[in-house]
């Protein structure tokens, strides 16, 4: 069974923590220092924050991708199988240490240029992503996110 994912960057993690447990009723499932997330049925959906802002796409708050959690490495392989016969490159990003969760994804651009992912979380992890803890340390702007594709992975999907 197939779940949407919301990821949301925001400038005040604790303020937005208190303000989705009231919308959604609920705590979050998990909550690090520069991330939660909610694990919903009723929506059934993965909606995640994040303080730490995509590079990829510079320094904005607000959303940041969207995405399609699925249970298997098939469904997985299925939705890129869809993916590439609608006509967009997707970029396998394989496994990946993110958002405190070790995955299988996949990126695509929609054709105005938002960024999915679709993958498949098989473990957790104790960092944020591949290159990043959760201390601060200086950042090359020019560096990929964590969990975002390189522009250059994408550039023949945006509009």
């Amino acid at each position: 069974m197939k779940r949407l994912h919301v990821s949301v960057a925001v400038d005040d993690l604790a303020q937005s923590v208190r303000f989705y447990s009231t919308l959604f009723g609920a705590e979050p499932s998990v909550l690090k220092p520069d991330y939660a997330k909610w694990m919903m049925e009723d929506p059934r959906v993965n909606f995640s924050i994040s303080s730490r802002v995509d590079l990829s796409r510079g320094d904005a708050t607000g959303l940041d991708h969207l995405g399609i959690q699925v249970d298997s490495r098939e469904e997985l392989a299925d939705i890129a199988d869809r993916l590439a016969t609608a006509g967009r490159a997707v970029f396998d990003r394989g496994e990946a240490h993110c958002c405190y969760a070790h995955s299988h994804k996949a990126w695509v651009r929609d054709p105005q240029g938002i960024a999915w992912e679709t993958f498949f979380t098989f473990g957790s992890s104790t960092t944020y992503g591949e290159d990043r803890t959760t201390e601060a340390k200086p950042v090359d702007a020019k560096k990929q996110a964590c969990c975002a594709p390189a522009e250059s992975c994408c550039a023949d999907n945006a509009a």
